[in-house]
């Protein structure tokens, strides 16, 4: 099933069963991923489906943030429990060791021998880790690799 057939049925049993958040989550999840329809003229493949999803969820991160800063933790906690029906979508996040792991194997594969090739290198990591790790920590994990 792919994951806009998974978001349809998702949808369907928040209606039933009256679950207010999820179902306004996973509309604007289905609104997303139409409005990037349009901008490209084409159906999302589900990969593309994953990298919207993962935009949404880094947007949540960051309003969760600045709701904690300014003192508003009711806002906060509501994008919180967004953000966690929003990594339901997601595959499975990946770990520190096995994120060092696909770093080791691009730097190696692509002969990386400092911080000039860490564009190189972070191009190379965004196809296999969209969705599935943050990007901060990516970066952080490469310059700490490519520096020492």
């Amino acid at each position: 099933m792919s994951l806009q057939e998974q978001l349809n049925e998702a949808m369907k049993t928040a209606m039933k069963a009256k679950q207010v958040v999820r179902l306004s989550t996973i509309r604007g999840i289905k609104t997303a991923v139409k409005n990037k329809e349009i901008d490209l003229g084409h159906p999302l493949e589900d990969q593309e489906v994953v990298a919207t999803i993962s935009t949404l969820v880094k947007q949540r991160k960051e309003s969760a943030e600045v709701y904690r800063a300014n003192d508003r933790p009711e806002l906060a906690a509501k994008e919180e429990e967004e953000l966690l029906v929003l990594q339901e979508f997601l595959p499975s996040q990946l770990g520190e060791a096995e994120l060092q792991g696909l770093i080791e194997a691009a730097v190696v594969r692509l002969g990386a021998e400092g911080m000039k090739d860490m564009g190189r290198v972070m191009k190379d990591l965004t196809e296999k880790t969209t969705g599935r790790a943050d990007g901060k920590l990516v970066s952080q994990l490469v310059r700490a690799r490519l520096a020492g």
